[in-house]
């Protein structure tokens, strides 16, 4: 495998590059100081851009790592002269040198439609620009913050201390952020997958083996679990009690939903739709089944509360990906050839603040999937705040 490298010099890369340089993969650095990259490798071949089409002519890969990053001291067109144009240019050199595919880095900054930063908007433009370009593969992945098997920045002292208390120190920061270890961008660069990969894909190491994340996220259901019950005790009864006054039927819906790893599970709700309505996707029913209270419920998301119960019984957290039917076959296919159904489902979710439903089974999968790779305490509060203050309506019933 031939790879051409720019940006090598920087972190990333620094760190990067002695993992890409295995036997089989031959590498070409290339930077505007190629002395310096030189220096830094001396062991591989570098060259400036003025020659990457001619050094380069018929590899296999271009990895575009250089940018102007988030700590720059740059104003809006400086960010966008480096992070997009500057990248046009790189990807046009690749297709004009006959690259097979270009892997453009990006940062999961850039995925936040909130961040506003001129960092941010650059490199939302930059994967855009690079999208519309004919005759050149360019695939963009997102990354959160990259570290080795050493720390930098604010994070040095770690390096200072025995490594499983420094472990276990990162990884109480590594709760309120997503991370990614280099190893692991190096062996998706090298792997199959990087060829197949499809633009937006957030690579990181997950929060599945956080043993802190793990804890208070569990903690902080609990006591959300709890509070409902001891708070809003009578708030449910009196809901329950006008279900039943109004129409026909019980007040809590019980119903089977897919849980982790794909084991099914009974989840309540407070009943929202007729007697007798069918089984099926929220959106599959007509919004005639809805009671006149059930509406209501469903506006404000009360109808949600009795999931507290589920919460407890450990079925369910507060944010996670939503439990579907064991009848949607399409979305567990989905979710499961994604990873998703490896994590607990949840009330709320980054798909549902986001305006998506169960209607569309690879989009949902796929927000799914993105939610677990971005996944944090952070994000977890801001998508329970977001719900809170009614982003999102759930699902859409038919019309």
């Amino acid at each position: 495998m031939r790879i051409v490298i720019t940006g090598a010099s920087g972190f990333v890369g620094q760190s990067l590059v002695p993992l890409l340089a295995r036997p089989g993969v031959q590498l070409l650095l290339v930077g505007r100081d190629p002395a310096r990259l030189a220096a830094l490798f001396p062991h591989i071949d570098s060259c400036a851009y003025d020659h990457l089409v001619e050094r380069a002519r018929g590899w296999d890969l271009l990895l575009h790592l250089a940018v102007a990053n988030t700590d720059a001291k740059l104003d809006s067109q400086d960010f966008s002269r480096v992070n997009v144009d500057f990248g046009v240019e790189v990807a046009g050199k690749a297709r004009e040198a006959g690259i097979g595919r270009v892997l453009n880095v990006s940062s999961t900054h850039a995925l936040n439609q909130a961040n506003k930063s001129a960092y941010a908007a650059s490199k939302r433009q930059a994967a855009e620009q690079l999208a519309l370009m004919d005759g050149v593969n360019v695939t963009t992945i997102y990354l959160p913050a990259v570290y080795g098997d050493r720390w930098s920045g604010r994070l040095r002292r770690l390096n200072s201390l025995p490594k499983w208390l420094a472990h276990g120190l990162f990884g109480l920061v590594a709760m309120f952020r997503p991370t990614v270890h280099v190893h692991r961008l190096a062996d998706f660069i090298l792997s199959g997958e990087s060829a197949v990969s499809a633009t937006g894909l957030v690579l990181s190491d997950g929060q599945q083996h956080n043993v802190w994340f793990a804890f208070f996220k569990r903690l902080i259901d609990l006591a959300v679990a709890i509070g409902v019950f001891v708070v809003l005790w009578w708030a449910m009864l009196l809901i329950w009690a006008v279900i039943r006054v109004q129409s026909p039927g019980p007040g809590i819906f019980a119903q089977k939903r897919v849980g982790t790893n794909g084991r099914e599970f009974v989840c309540y709700k407070f009943r929202t739709m007729k007697l007798g309505t069918r089984q099926a996707g929220t959106h599959e029913i007509s919004a005639a089944a809805i009671t006149p209270f059930g509406r209501f419920l469903r506006a404000t998301k009360l109808d949600e509360l009795p999931q507290a119960w589920n919460i407890l019984c450990n079925q369910m957290s507060l944010v996670g990906p939503r439990p579907c039917l064991p009848t949607q076959t399409a979305l567990i296919e989905a979710r499961d050839r994604l990873g998703v159904l490896k994590a607990k489902p949840g009330i709320t979710g980054l798909a549902q603040i986001n305006g998506i439903d169960m209607s569309d089974p690879e989009r949902l999968a796929k927000w799914d999937a993105r939610y677990l790779a971005l996944q944090s305490l952070g994000l977890d509060i801001s998508i329970g705040l977001s719900t809170l203050v009614g982003r999102g309506q759930g699902d859409k019933v038919a019309q």
